[in-house]
C-alpha cells in the first residue's frame, strides 16, 4: 500500500476519532459537520495541488518553483526531474540531428532524400546548386517535376540502379553529373550526385590525345612509306630521287620533333620540384631576343620592353624552354611586317614575362583549350608553321611547377598577348 493512501486513511481516521465524541456528547449534527469538514479540507488540499498539476500539464516547463505540499511534493519533484531529463535528451538528440545535417551540408557531393513517392524530403546545398533546387520551397515536391530531363526520369523509374547515370546539366551545360540511386529505410531512396566534370574533361582529353598523336604520327609515316615504296619499285631520275629524299627527311624530322616534345612533356610531369637557382632575366631576355631575330630572319620587328629589374628563382632550362615556346609561336603566327614585343617587369606583386604580337589572333572559344596536347585552332596552318601542337602544354606544365599562371589575351586579326605571371616569392633582386 502506498504512503499516500496510508496518509489519506490516517487523516480520515483522525477526523472520525475527533467527530465521534463531539457527535455523542454534543450533538449528532455537530459530529457530522466536523467529520465532513475534515474530509472537505483534505479534498480542498488535494484539489488545489491537482489544479496546479493540471495547469502545468498544459504548458510543461522546467521550473524550480514546481513543487507541491505534503504527498504532492514528491509527485511534483518526480515530474520536475522527468521533464528536465526529457528535455536534456531532446536537446542532445537535436544537437546530433543538427550535426548530421551540418555534415550533409559539408559534403562535396549532392544528397537528395526521396520518400516512397519520390518526393523531396531533404537536400543539401551542393544538390541545390547542382540541380537548381530550393529546399525551402521544393520540399514535398516530386523530384521529376523539378528535374525534367528525359534520361533522368527514365533512370529514376527504372528498376536497375546498379550503374550510375551520367547527366549533362541542363542549367549549366559545362557541368557533368553522375547520379546514384541508393535504397534506404524500406522503400525510400537516396540520390547521390557527383560532379564529374573534371573527370569527364580528362577522359575526353585522353581520348583526344590518343587520336591526335596517332593522327600526327600517321601523316609523316604515310609519306615516308609512300616514298619508300616508290623508290623501291620504280627507277626515278636523280633530281626526283633527291626531292623524295628531302621530303622524307622533312617528315622524319617532324616525327623527331613530336617525339622529343612528348618526352620533354613527360619528363616535366614526372620530375621533382624545380630548383630554386637565381635566373638572370636580363641575360635570358637577350638570348630570347637573339633567338626571335634568328627565327624571324628579318621578317618582323622584335622589340624588348624590360626595366631590367628583378630576377626569377627556379629552373633556368625549364623557363628558357617555356619562354622560348611563347616567342617561337609569336614569330610563327605573325605575318611578315608584324611586331613582336618581349617584355619583363617585376614588382611587389610578382613578376610577369610577356610576349605580345600583331599576328592572326585567336577566337575566344579556343583559348581555354590552347594548352591541351595537340589542340590546334587551325590544323593545316599550325602544321605549315612547323609546330608540333605540344608547345603550350609544355609551357603550362613548366609554369605550374613554378607556381606561375599563363594568361592569354587575343583578338582575331589584331594579335595576342601571352603572359607568364609569377608570385612574389619567385622574384628576387628587387
Amino acid at each position: 500500500m502506498s504512503s499516500q493512501l496510508i496518509r489519506a486513511l490516517f487523516l480520515a481516521l483522525l477526523s472520525t476519532i475527533v467527530a465521534l465524541p463531539v457527535g455523542y456528547f454534543v450533538a449528532h449534527w455537530a459530529g457530522w459537520v466536523l467529520f465532513c469538514g475534515g474530509l472537505g479540507l483534505q479534498l480542498a488540499f488535494h484539489f488545489r495541488n491537482f489544479s496546479r498539476l493540471d495547469h502545468w500539464s498544459k504548458n510543461p516547463v522546467v521550473d524550480d518553483s514546481l513543487e507541491g505540499e505534503g504527498a504532492w511534493d514528491g509527485v511534483f519533484g518526480r515530474l520536475y526531474r522527468h521533464e528536465k531529463d526529457l528535455r536534456s535528451q531532446i536537446a542532445g538528440r537535436d544537437q546530433e540531428v543538427a550535426m548530421l545535417i551540418a555534415a550533409g551540408q559539408a559534403l562535396t557531393d549532392g544528397v537528395v532524400l526521396l520518400d516512397q513517392n519520390d518526393q523531396i524530403v531533404y537536400c543539401n546545398t551542393t544538390a541545390e546548386m547542382q540541380l537548381g533546387l530550393v529546399v525551402a520551397t521544393d520540399r514535398g515536391q516530386p523530384v521529376v517535376n523539378l528535374v525534367r530531363q528525359p534520361e533522368f526520369i527514365g533512370y529514376l523509374e527504372a528498376g536497375d540502379h546498379s550503374r550510375p547515370l551520367t547527366l549533362r546539366s541542363d542549367r549549366r551545360a559545362d557541368r557533368v553529373l553522375s547520379i546514384y540511386i541508393i535504397p534506404y529505410a524500406g522503400d525510400r531512396r537516396l540520390m547521390q550526385i557527383k560532379d564529374v566534370t573534371q573527370t569527364d574533361r580528362l577522359d575526353r582529353m585522353r581520348r583526344d590525345f590518343v587520336a591526335n598523336v596517332s593522327h600526327e604520327l600517321r601523316t609523316p609515316l604515310t609519306v615516308l612509306a609512300g616514298f619508300l615504296e616508290t623508290l623501291q619499285e620504280y627507277d626515278v631520275e636523280p633530281d626526283e630521287r633527291k626531292r623524295y629524299l628531302d621530303m622524307m627527311a622533312e617528315q622524319s624530322k617532324r616525327m623527331q620533333s613530336i617525339v622529343q616534345d612528348l618526352l620533354t612533356l613527360s619528363s616535366i610531369e614526372s620530375a621533382p620540384p624545380p630548383e630554386s637557382d637565381a635566373v638572370d632575366m636580363a641575360s635570358m631576355i637577350n638570348k630570347l631576343h637573339r633567338d626571335a631575330e634568328g627565327l624571324s630572319a628579318g621578317r618582323h620587328t622584335i622589340v624588348v620592353e624590360s626595366d631590367g629589374q628583378g630576377d626569377l628563382r627556379g629552373s633556368e632550362p625549364e623557363l628558357v624552354s617555356a619562354f622560348g615556346n611563347l616567342v617561337a609561336n609569336a614569330v610563327r603566327y605573325t605575318p611578315t611586317g608584324g611586331t613582336i614585343r618581349i617584355g619583363w617587369k617585376a614588382g611587389p606583386q610578382g613578376g610577369e614575362f610577356s610576349v605580345k604580337d600583331t599576328g592572326i589572333g585567336i577566337d575566344a572559344k579556343h583559348i581555354p583549350r590552347l594548352t591541351e596536347r595537340f589542340y590546334r585552332v587551325d590544323r593545316g596552318r599550325s602544321r605549315d608553321a612547323g609546330g608540333t601542337g605540344l608547345g603550350l602544354a609544355i609551357v603550362k606544365h613548366s609554369l605550374n611547377r613554378h607556381q606561375a599562371q599563363l594568361d592569354i589575351q587575343s583578338t582575331p586579326g589584331v594579335g595576342s598577348c601571352f603572359s607568364a605571371k609569377f608570385p612574389p616569392n619567385r622574384v628576387i633582386g628587387l
